[in-house]
């Protein structure tokens, strides 16, 4: 036993003195209280300065959706860090790709509650996302509308297209024909060049609408799976640096992060990982689920580089926890230049191409 309990090296961290609410307090400050704190609440406050630390020393940060935060409004704070260029790089869940489109067009989304008669909500023609309302015809048949006018008018362009290429010519469309584009991430990612990839080509409306044009038209524009995760990973391989920052689990989180390996294990190319990492997610580890795997498991996948730092992981609702980080940086941190990757993801895919000695033409 050591003699002086100020010498155990156990006994090194920062003391822990009760922390108080202090009046007119930034976001910053309750960030930084968080972390004199305890669990969770300090991991907030990790995951707060390695954010502020993608940003300031130029990262290209990627983020991951999924779950059901931007119907229920979370969408404002990605269109504000897109705004600021603290987010260079999307991949979505399709579904919230389709239902971020509503608030451009003005459709009815409204606050509800998860204890509700499901049956007369059936009934009445309203449909429940746990504690969010929308409706059958006025929101989700509206907005299938929407979509196949613009896939039957951009036919000609979506062919053979990555996620990326279709979702910014999804938000170039909201931008010139709806009456509140500046509600979209979609469109505000597409007017800053911020490309916006989806985890799966078929598990959304977006995809069910392209599958009745493919019955009713006869066209085939759905976008092509391999294009784009070679395009996501030429990304990933030429970037200087990259951070993962991950809103819950699900396929866009798998799909961000197995753009490392595939590099590494498919593509052959000397490639250690990510650098850093965030992640919010209330899935626990011990099942198994992808959700719930963490940094540590995927560095000895080659998704990140160094299992001891750089690596944030909250178990939280990231309805929560989301805001505050990026409340904490756009205090924090200021704009930097847009990497604008819709305009150079076509040139680092061609010279991933001209690396691995692949013809030219696709």
């Amino acid at each position: 036993m050591v003699a002086n309990w100020k010498n155990s090296r156990f006994m090194q961290g920062k003391a822990i003195v009760p922390v108080h609410w202090k009046k007119s307090s930034r976001i910053e400050d309750i960030v930084n209280a968080l972390g004199s704190t305890c669990f969770e609440a300090r991991k907030v406050a990790e995951a707060a300065e390695l954010f502020k630390t993608m940003i300031k020393e130029g990262d290209t940060i990627w983020l991951g959706i999924a779950g059901a935060g931007i119907v229920g409004g979370l969408g404002g704070y990605v269109i504000d860090l897109v705004e600021y260029g603290f987010v260079d790089a999307i991949c979505s869940t399709g579904a919230q790709v389709y239902h971020d489109s509503h608030f451009a067009y003005n459709l009815p989304v409204v606050q509800g509650s998860p204890h509700v008669n499901d049956n007369e909500l059936d009934k009445d023609g309203t449909t429940r996302i746990y504690d969010i309302n929308i409706r059958l015809k006025e929101t989700l048949i509206a907005q299938d509308e929407h979509f196949q006018r613009f896939a039957r008018t951009n036919a000609n362009k979506l062919k053979s297209l990555s996620t990326a290429d279709w979702t910014y010519e999804w938000g170039k469309y909201i931008n010139e024909n709806s009456p509140y584009p500046e509600s979209s991430f979609v469109s505000v990612a597409a007017k800053n060049k911020v490309p916006v990839f989806w985890d799966s080509e078929s598990n959304h409306s977006i995809a069910m609408n392209n599958a009745f044009i493919l019955l009713k038209d006869n066209l085939d524009i759905a976008p092509n799976p391999s294009l784009s995760l070679l395009e996501a990973a030429a990304i990933v391989y030429f970037s200087k640096q990259s951070g993962f920052f991950e809103l819950g689990g699900g396929g866009p989180k798998n799909w961000i992060q197995t753009l490392s390996p595939m590099i590494s294990q498919i593509l052959k190319r000397d490639f250690e990982g990510a650098d850093r990492g965030i992640q919010i997610t209330t899935a626990p580890e011990y099942d198994g689920g992808l959700s719930g795997c963490t940094f540590n498991e995927g560095v000895s996948w080659g998704k990140y580089k160094d299992a001891t730092k750089g690596l944030v992981q909250i178990h939280s609702d990231y309805s929560i926890v989301f805001p505050l980080l990026a409340g904490y940086v756009l205090e924090s941190c200021k704009p930097r230049e847009q990497k604008r990757l819709m305009e150079k993801k076509k040139e680092y895919f061609e010279k991933l191409k001209e690396e691995m000695k692949i013809p030219q033409d696709r």
